[in-house]
C-alpha cells in the first residue's frame, strides 16, 4: 500500500498507511465479532449476560457502520481484512464454551472472561486509531472513533459488573 499523492500534505501523513490498514482489521474484526457475540449469547446461562451480549452485538452493528463512515470521509471504499488477533480470541472463546458447557457454576464467568478479552483487544485497536486521526487531522474519523471506543469501554465496565455480581459468584441474573 502505498500513501496517495493527495494524501502528503496532511500532518502526519506517514501514519496514513498504517491507520488504513488497522481501519481494514478492525473492521473485518468487527464483522467476525458478529458471529461470535452470537455463540456466546446462546452458550450464556444467565438471562444478564445474554442481554448484555445481544446488546453489544447491535452495537457491533452500529460500529461497522460508523467504520463505513470513516471510509467514506476518506475516500476509499469499506474493505476489511481477516483479522488474526479476533480470529484467535473467538478460537479460544469456542474453547471456552466446549471446556465449560458442562460446569454451570463458571460458564458465565468463563464466558466473561473471553469477552474481555475481545473488548480490551478492540479499546487498544481503538485507542490507537482515535489518536492517529488526531494525529493527521481526520476529525470525523476522530469523533465517529472516539465514540466506538467510549462504547467499548463502556461494555467492558458491564462485563466488569456482571461478573462481580453474579458470574464470579456462581449465581445466575
Amino acid at each position: 500500500m502505498r500513501t496517495q499523492e493527495k494524501n502528503l500534505d496532511m500532518p502526519n501523513a506517514h501514519l496514513h498507511e498504517l491507520f488504513v490498514d488497522e481501519l481494514k482489521d478492525v473492521l473485518g474484526a468487527e464483522r467476525q465479532l458478529l458471529k461470535g457475540l452470537k455463540k456466546l449469547a446462546n452458550a450464556a446461562l444467565s438471562d444478564q449476560l445474554k442481554e448484555a451480549f445481544n446488546a453489544h452485538y447491535e452495537q457491533t452493528e452500529g460500529h461497522i457502520e460508523r467504520l463505513k463512515t470513516v471510509f467514506e470521509d476518506l475516500g476509499l471504499s469499506a474493505r476489511g481484512k481477516k483479522c488474526k488477533a479476533m480470529e484467535g480470541l473467538l478460537e479460544e472463546a469456542d474453547e471456552i464454551v466446549e471446556e465449560f458447557q458442562d460446569a454451570p457454576e463458571v460458564l458465565d464467568a468463563a464466558l466473561i472472561a473471553a469477552a474481555q478479552k475481545v473488548e480490551h483487544y478492540e479499546i487498544a485497536t481503538y485507542g490507537c486509531l482515535v489518536t492517529y486521526a488526531k494525529l493527521m487531522e481526520h476529525t470525523t474519523a476522530q469523533e465517529l472513533l472516539a465514540l466506538t471506543l467510549s462504547e467499548e469501554k463502556e461494555t467492558d465496565e458491564l462485563l466488569t459488573t456482571i461478573a462481580l455480581e453474579s458470574a464470579n459468584l456462581g449465581k445466575q441474573k
